[in-house]
């Protein structure tokens, strides 16, 4: 393959030719596809990634607009989900590479067919416990990771080469409580850190696929986009320092389920995502009619991916709720931060 396409990237000495080619036989999956997630993708997808797979389990929305660029009005309207919308746009901006997009939520059960063989996995999601998870199963398989993470104008990375650098759980030994921690809901984010935390992540991941492990970044990386200031924090003797239980006892504790909460509240909004306890295939058609024929529910979206409507808010009389359910039997309850509530939306309109 011509490597015309990718010349101003060649010319970088850290790059070149060789690892130009490189960059082009590589895999990378990338977990999550919200504001960091879509700056992440649209580098790597435009450097040349040989194989991009994008895994997330939300649907674009208005609000997502002023930070997440990769997508636009019109995927809002359709209400696509997120992996869908951003494959298309790759796809239409690099025909070259192969871009999967897979709406799913990541779990302990499908994580690591997920990763298993990535050249690196990128993080691009909103919460702790995936972080954690993903730091078990690149761990575990010894696949590098990029984690990133941006809430109001700040935001920090760090690269994690399994059995060479600390492991996200050396450096940050459990998730922060609920409540103790800014999130774009309470705190908003701005683009531009979003934007920087996501290419700083990316040029991570690029280094890992050209081979340049030289290269990468072994401190903490934090920015303060709306102060300017710029903190590198050296957490190489971290793994040796610690006792992790992670990658020192090998103990994979958020891969094996026992660390993970039950329901998630999704970033951004008053939402809870709903999991069923096993392994389904909704046939979507046929719970829109349902829903359609149900009192009170007014259906806004049906296509291939999920089923988006508003129900009746039980506790709140005349007030809705915004029910969204997707194929693998996932629903996310707009407008609740009540695990009990959503669930009960959920047996009633979807089934327990």
């Amino acid at each position: 393959m011509s490597l015309e396409r990718y010349s101003r990237q060649v010319l970088v000495p850290f790059v070149g030719e060789e690892g130009q080619r490189r960059i082009m036989a590589s895999r990378v999956v990338l977990i999550g596809c919200g504001a960091l997630g879509t700056a992440i993708a649209n580098i790597l997808g435009r450097a040349g990634v040989g194989r991009l797979r994008i895994v997330d389990r939300d649907f674009v929305e208005e609000s997502n607009l002023q930070r997440q660029v990769l997508f636009d009005e019109q995927d809002a309207r359709e209400c696509l989900p997120k992996a869908v919308a951003a494959e298309r746009k790759l796809r239409g901006i690099n025909s070259t590479i192969q871009v999967e997009g897979i709406v799913a939520d990541v779990e302990p059960g499908n994580i690591e067919d997920l990763v298993r063989g990535a050249t690196a996995v990128v993080d691009g999601t909103d919460n702790f416990e995936t972080r954690f998870l993903i730091n078990d199963a690149c761990v575990k398989l010894g696949l590098p990771w990029v984690y990133g993470g941006a809430v109001g104008s700040a935001g920090m990375s760090l690269t994690v080469l399994p059995g060479r650098t600390p492991c996200l759980r050396c450096v940050f030994d459990t998730a922060p409580e609920p409540g103790q921690t800014a999130t774009c809901e309470t705190a908003g984010v701005l683009a531009g850190i979003t934007g920087l935390i996501g290419s700083f992540e990316a040029t991570e991941a690029l280094k890992i696929c050209a081979g340049r492990l030289e290269g990468v970044n072994t401190r903490l990386f934090s920015l303060d986009l709306w102060s300017g200031d710029v903190h590198q924090v050296e957490v190489g003797k971290a793994r040796e320092a610690a006792d992790c239980p992670c990658c020192k006892q090998r103990r994979f504790e958020y891969l094996e389920g026992g660390a993970a909460s039950r329901a998630v509240t999704l970033c951004g909004r008053a939402a809870v995502q709903v999991k069923p306890g096993r392994g389904v295939t909704l046939d979507l058609v046929a719970l829109a009619k349902a829903l359609e024929n149900a009192p009170g529910v007014t259906v806004a979206n049906a296509n291939p991916f999920l089923v988006r409507c508003r129900v009746p808010d039980a506790e709140r009389p005349g007030e809705r709720l915004e029910l969204t359910v997707f194929s693998d039997g996932r629903a996310i309850i707009k407008g609740t931060r009540k695990e009990a509530v959503a669930r009960a939306v959920y047996a009633k309109y979807v089934g327990a």
